[in-house]
Parts: C-alpha cells; structure tokens; sequence
C-alpha cells in the first residue's frame, strides 16, 4: 500500500510538471481579454463636396486611424482605364487598408517609397504622432503644414505600425461610383464596416471644379473616359457622372437597402455639417462610435468659424464655412447654374436640392429656399 502511494505520488508530480511546461496556457487562471474588433469607416463621397474637411474631423480625433484617398496610386498607376475597371482594385485596396496591411501599396509605389510618399499624408494626424513620428503627442490636434515639416523622413513601415495601434480605421474616398461595389466588404467578417456617404450641391461643386480645373484633370480624364469631349463640355460630363452615381449610392443605401447595410449607412449633407457643426460632428462621431470630446468640439467651432474664404483649393484651414459653401450663388453665373441643373436634376430631387428658376433666387440668401429640411 505505501509502495502504490509513493506510485501515485511520483505519478501527480510528472503529470503537474508536464502540464505546466508543455502546456502552459492551461495552467493559467485568468482568461485572456479580447482586443476589441477595430471600427472600420469609409467616408464615400466625390471630388470639391467638403469630405477633405470632413476628413478632418475624424483624423483629428485620438482614437482614428485616418488616410485620404489612397485609391489615388491606383488611378495615377493605372490611368488608361476606366472607373469602373478600376473599382476591384480600390476596393481590395481599401480593404487591405482597414486591416493594416500596408503592403496593398507595393503594386503602385517604387520599392523604395518612404511615408511621405503617400497621397497626402500629412492630412493624417495619425501619421504626425507617435509611433508614425516623435515630434507631435497622439492627442495634439496638428496642423498638416507643421506634420510636412516635421514628420516627412520616416520609413513606410512606421504607417503599417502606427494602424495596428488604433481602435478606429477611416479611410476617405472619393473613387467608387457604385455602393454594390462594396457590398463584399460589407459582408466580410474580418471588417466592422460603416459608411458615411457624404453629398454636396452639385452647383457647388461644379463652380469648385471649375476653379481647380488643372488639379482635377488627371481625375476628369478617367470619369469622361474617351466621349471626345473638350472644354467645358468635359466639365458638364463629369457632373453628369458624378450626379448620377451619387443618386444611385443615395438610393441603393436608403430604399434597396440589404440587410446588411442596416444601422451601416449614414448619408448627410455638406450644407447640414456647415450650418450646425458641432450637431453634425456629434451625429457621425455617434454613427462611428467616437467619443465627441471637449477639445474635439472646440476645434471643430473654430475651424468653421473663422474670417478665411477657403480661397486655396484642398487646405483645410479656419474659415466662415457657412458663407463658403454659399459663394458659387454670387459668383456662377445663371446660365451656367441652369446646365449644371438640367444634368444633374435627379440627384437634387433625391437629396433634396431645390432648383433655382431665376437669378433673383439664385441670389437670395435663404437657404431655405434651396434645402429639403432634412436629407433622410
């Protein structure tokens, strides 16, 4: 009987010792904690409808990830095509994007490429503070001329790095014409997905067109396609597409809505954001799941509450926004105000643009006169 305890004794002991160091994980008490899943926002709109500043609003936060137009290498790489053609390969880039795999970039960039060799990095507040660099704190709201001075020679791994940190990923894109192009990753279980489908006036963002016409073109040349347009002609065109597209991602997201898209789908109106930006910030920080801070609200008054017109195309700086996204009704003229309507008249009656049928209303600064009370 001793014998066969000493037995089982020796037995117990090799068997703890084997557990312990072979199987460590069991002899742990404590359950692991899962990292919770990161939110994936994609902020869908098109070229001059304010999404850069709306951008703004999501890369200033702590917690966001963010990165403007990536789908940009694809179009500059593969400009011979259409948009359409190149719909696959943006949609595999910004998936690979919200995952924080960096090296979607290989087929578009040079091997040697380094951070600043993405399209307009410095809009990223997430690529100005650490670990992306050392010069700014994650919770400064920095500047992008400050950023470009200071954060430009770091290596392109530091943007794979720096994504892997952050609970919120947001990409702004201005390259899908088509939501259906997005329903695969809408039903990926790798991503957690939501969209802001942001919209503008289409007289607005004809006149802003028009002022940054050589800035645009490469993009103009790939939404015409070859329809041997010249001129303003091409302009008239590119609305014509832009219009229709932003119409039928309205409509597919709001009336042929799958399921899948319930509670994912946000659309709302550049105009709304101007006119009351601290309710709107708070409605899609809400929509992403962000905490609207006090430092947050404040920068988001400041930015839209300055002296500035917005007279330099693409720089986000502190400016009347309201009076901005109203100048095109002083300085388009009538006519040309009548052809941007005629070819974009249902997009406006979806997103509740009025038409205007006189200079005299054109001119009247009632914005009631030209907005549905609400979008949805």
């Amino acid at each position: 009987r001793s014998r066969n305890l000493q037995v089982f004794l020796i037995l117990a002991v090799l068997s703890f010792f084997l557990i312990h160091f072979h199987f460590p994980h069991c002899s742990h008490n404590a359950p692991m904690e899962e990292k919770p899943s990161p939110v994936h926002i994609l902020i869908l709109s098109s070229w001059r409808s304010g999404s850069s500043f709306t951008g703004q609003i999501f890369s200033q936060h702590p917690s966001v990830f963010y990165l403007k137009e990536p789908a940009w290498h694809i179009w500059v790489k593969m400009y011979q095509n259409s948009a359409s053609v190149l719909h696959m390969a943006v949609r595999d880039l910004v998936r690979s994007v919200f995952l924080c795999d960096m090296s979607v970039f290989d087929a578009y960039m040079s091997s040697q490429k380094k951070k600043s060799d993405l399209f307009q990095w410095e809009s990223s507040r997430a690529l100005c503070s650490p670990p992306a660099c050392d010069s700014f704190s994650r919770s400064d709201i920095i500047p992008a001329d400050s950023c470009k001075i200071m954060c430009s020679k770091y290596p392109f791994s530091k943007v794979e790095e720096a994504c892997k940190t952050y609970s919120h990923v947001v990409i702004k894109e201005v390259r899908f014409f088509d939501l259906k192009v997005l329903y695969p990753l809408l039903t990926d279980p790798s991503l957690n997905l939501k969209i802001i489908h942001l919209v503008r006036d289409p007289r607005a963002v004809f006149r802003s067109r028009e002022n940054a016409q050589a800035d645009l073109a490469h993009d103009t040349n790939i939404v015409v396609g070859d329809w041997g347009l010249k001129g303003e002609r091409r302009l008239y065109k590119a609305m014509e597409v832009i219009c229709k597209s932003q119409a039928e991602i309205y409509k597919t997201g709001t009336q042929a809505m799958p399921s899948f898209l319930k509670d994912r789908y946000l659309p709302i109106r550049y105009e709304d954001i101007v006119r009351d930006p601290i309710a709107r910030a708070a409605q899609m920080y809400t929509f992403a799941e962000l905490h609207f801070t006090p430092e947050l609200q404040k920068w988001v008054h400041d930015i839209t509450h300055g002296k500035g017109q917005g007279t330099r195309a693409f720089e986000i700086g502190s400016r009347d926004a309201l009076s901005v996204s109203q100048a095109w009704r002083k300085t388009l003229p009538f006519e040309k105000m009548e052809k941007v309507q005629n070819v974009c008249k249902e997009a406006m009656d979806f997103l509740g643009y009025r038409l205007v049928q006189s200079e005299e209303e054109q001119k009247d600064m009632s914005l009631d006169i030209l907005f549905a009370p609400e979008l949805l």
